[in-house]
């Protein structure tokens, strides 16, 4: 297996086995991480129609326009509060570094999620400067 075969998430895991299965809508995300692990693989592949059905609708975005010219590097999950199998909500804390006019920016993010009828959501996040 090469690197990039394996899934932006950074588990290690073939993006096939791991996130490609949400994303093609085989699967729901399991937990609130898993779903944040998804999102993040859904942007670094560019796959804006993933990252809109899985918000929540009270804030989603009517359209959502993906920058080509952004190449997403790594994920790092810092803390999460809830969001299991068993949780309506959880939280994740997350640093993402990418790319972009050749520069190295950091984004640094709180993430609220939600589960309706087994179903993980992105609600909102508290990005943090």
């Amino acid at each position: 297996m090469s690197v990039k075969d394996l899934c932006p998430c950074g588990l290690g895991e073939p993006y096939s086995a791991c996130c490609g299965p949400l994303h093609a809508g085989e699967r729901d995300a399991a937990t609130a991480e898993q779903l944040m692990r998804s999102r993040y693989s859904a942007f670094a592949v560019g796959d804006a129609d993933y990252l809109l059905r899985t918000w929540h609708p009270k804030t989603r975005p009517a359209e959502l326009d993906l920058d080509p010219a952004q190449r997403w590097l790594r994920l790092e999950i810092v803390s999460r509060t809830g969001g299991g199998p068993f949780d309506a909500e959880g939280t994740v804390d997350f640093i993402a570094r990418y790319r972009h006019d050749g520069r190295t920016h950091v984004l640094s993010e709180r993430s609220r999620f939600t589960r309706t009828a087994k179903t993980w959501l992105y609600v909102d996040g508290d990005v943090e400067a």
